[in-house]
């Protein structure tokens, strides 16, 4: 099973894949869709639908966890990133993949053990976790744990199931 994780956002958008055999979870690829700040918003949203669009058919994922919002303290930018979540959300409906929302605090907790570890933890566990030979972008860092987070939970449940 492969498994397309991303972390929405207005300006960097993370894709990360990973491939589930069993227990074993293998890298397949990862990346960020970049957006020119000066860019239209609404040009930005269909940037991030058509980037996935073309991550998704290219890589032909069969599941999507994606990362879901949260609000700190600007409401403005948290509108903003649920709208670029649901840009992601209709790129995966489109192509017909089922989408699994996480918290940041649910994937952080599942990929380095606890909800509040810093950016940089969650680029280390997931090198760690996939073996890499080097740290990915944080935002492709970022969607690898989301999609690390869903296949921990499809074994989770698998092994609960028996």
């Amino acid at each position: 099973m492969r498994i397309i994780g991303i972390d929405p956002g207005s300006r960097i958008t993370g894709y990360g894949i990973v491939a589930c055999r069993g227990r074993d979870i293998g890298f397949v690829t990862c990346g960020t869709i970049r957006m020119k700040t000066e860019m239209d918003f609404s040009r930005r949203l269909l940037m991030i639908f058509e980037g996935l669009c073309d991550v998704m058919d290219q890589h032909r994922p069969d599941v999507a966890a994606v990362e879901d919002v949260f609000v700190a303290h600007n409401v403005r930018s948290a509108l903003k990133l649920g709208q670029a979540r649901g840009a992601a959300v209709v790129a995966a409906g489109r192509r017909g993949i089922g989408v699994f929302d996480y918290t940041p605090r649910k994937v952080k907790e599942t990929v380095a053990g606890y909800g509040q570890a810093e950016k940089s933890q969650v680029q280390e566990m997931v090198r760690t976790l996939l073996d890499l030979s080097g740290l990915p972008s944080t935002d492709a860092a970022d969607a690898l744990a989301v999609a690390l987070c869903h296949a921990h939970h499809l074994s989770y449940a698998a092994l609960s199931s028996r």
